[in-house]
């Protein structure tokens, strides 16, 4: 009986422990979700996607809503840049409006984002400009129902500021109450009007997988414009919303999350 025990301990020291196999599941363990980043246009502020934060949120996604200088390429673009160089791991990065130009330059050479997703948005090549793009199809009727108002710039020179009126309701949010228009619009921050006059200077579309919603109803960017901008940037998918004005999410914020967590699952 002690010989048979040494022969077993033997072969067992031979042998040596047993290999560990991984399971299934761990072989196929998902990666980690996405921050989603989200950045307003124009005669708006962070609170525009409240909506949209809340559904993302359900379904367990860390959001941060960037506040938008709205003072063109050259600064808003540094600015929000330096947002996404602050958060570590992957980033979906989300733009409303002129949002869209911001992060075409924005995201260009950011290795973490990993999907841009435009709602209603700018979609500008290199050496385009927004002026140009939102002229590119009829049926803008927003800037009539601007107001300019002047500022003294750092520099002591005089730039003008453009508000939404409160006749813009028809313009921006004609698919919204009253009540949520009236506190839009007192809420809204304005854009600097040379935001239309500066030339795109990259094009992230270009290396980042692109996704876009068009607001069919819209009458601040065309529709025709946005298909277009989408179309030729070859975006991923696009759903198109029949019934939106501009502000797709604030009246439809459930489509526009699903839009957002499309993209956000193919970066997994």
């Amino acid at each position: 009986m002690l010989a048979a025990g040494a022969a077993v301990a033997g072969t067992a020291a031979l042998t040596g422990p047993l290999t560990r196999t991984a399971s299934a599941a761990e072989r196929h363990t998902p990666k980690a979700k996405p921050t989603i980043v989200l950045v307003h246009g124009g005669y708006a502020d962070s609170s525009c996607w409240n909506g949209v934060i809340q559904a993302l949120h359900s379904k367990g996604y860390t959001t941060i809503a960037g506040s938008n200088p709205l003072r063109g390429i050259p600064t808003d673009a540094p600015y929000i840049a330096s947002l996404l160089d602050s958060i570590s791991g992957p980033i979906v990065l989300v733009a409303h409006s002129m949002g869209g130009t911001v992060i075409t330059n924005a995201a260009a050479g950011k290795s973490n984002v990993k999907a841009l997703v435009y709602i209603a948005a700018f979609v500008p090549d290199v050496g385009e400009t927004q002026g140009e793009l939102i002229n590119k199809f009829p049926g803008s009727e927003v800037l009539p129902v601007s107001v300019p108002v002047p500022y003294t710039k750092p520099d002591g020179t005089t730039g003008t500021d453009l508000y939404l009126s409160k006749d813009g309701k028809a313009a921006f949010a004609a698919d919204v109450s009253t009540a949520t228009f009236r506190l839009l619009q007192s809420t809204q921050r304005p854009f600097d009007a040379d935001s239309f006059t500066y030339p795109t200077q990259a094009a992230a579309w270009r290396t980042i997988p692109s996704y876009g919603l068009v607001a069919g109803k819209d009458r601040a960017i065309p529709p025709a414009a946005e298909r277009w901008m989408y179309s030729r940037a070859n975006f991923r998918k696009v759903v198109e919303v029949p019934a939106s004005s501009h502000v797709a999410m604030i009246s439809h914020p459930d489509i526009t999350a699903r839009l957002i967590e499309d993209a956000a699952r193919a970066t997994c």
